[in-house]
């Protein structure tokens, strides 16, 4: 999952961000609501983690102008006033959850699990693929009923094909969902990881799923691909 955190707090945004990429998200950040909005408008985020009290534009301009615009991506609202009246305000412009400063780092996790957990609510938390099953919920992977043991990063990519099975995604595509945007596209990286999963989930014995289209992307499929 690609996440957006708008905060002005230097300490706060590193250990947020810290928190949210050991749970396998890749994370942008923006330190004022001006920058954030244009970045939640410009890219395809899964959920936007946003702070009141920012410069430029505080975070009610931010929510209220993100659901103007008629983004439905998932907000998270951030404050350190625990007054009633902030709670309902935020929630009235269109925020998810509001989460009062300070708070545990494991709390604001658990909300943003939460958060993702309400895509389509008929939505099957596991994506099947073949003899290959994704938990988009435990995180975890199986083929032919094997476990098989990945880095974060090397989830978020299996995730993020499995999610879009027997599309053809270029690097582009696969760069902004699993990759902040400090992620170099000149990089063989995803390469990299591709080859790495190839040899995890493409075992001896079963259907190869992973393919490639040179010049054009990647894709999970059980289906024939030339």
């Amino acid at each position: 999952m690609r996440l957006l955190l708008i905060e002005d707090e230097g300490e706060a945004a590193r250990m947020i961000a810290k928190g949210l990429r050991q749970e396998m998200h890749a994370v942008d950040l923006a330190a004022d609501g001006q920058s954030g909005l244009d970045k939640a408008l410009s890219n395809p985020y899964d959920l936007v983690i946003l702070d009141i009290r920012l410069p430029i534009k505080d975070g009610w301009t931010v929510c209220s102008e993100m659901r103007e615009a008629g983004l439905q991506t998932p907000l998270l609202m951030l404050t350190a006033s625990g007054a009633y009246e902030d709670r309902v305000k935020g929630l009235d412009l269109g925020a998810d959850d509001y989460l009062v400063k300070p708070f545990d780092l494991k709390e604001l996790l658990a909300r943003v699990r939460a958060l993702l957990r309400r895509k389509p609510l008929l939505e099957d938390s596991v994506i099947r693929v073949d003899t290959l099953e994704v938990d988009t919920r435990s995180r975890t992977v199986e083929r032919a009923g094997k476990f098989v043991r990945l880095t974060a990063k090397e989830y978020a990519l299996l995730e993020c094909l499995a999610r879009h099975a027997d599309t053809l995604l270029g690097r582009e595509a696969i760069s902004e969902r699993v990759w902040n945007e400090s992620y170099d596209p000149f990089s063989n990286l995803i390469e990299e990881y591709i080859k790495r999963l190839r040899k995890k989930i493409d075992v001896e014995g079963q259907k190869p799923l992973i393919h490639a289209r040179r010049g054009a992307g990647y894709i999970l499929t059980a289906r024939e691909f030339a």
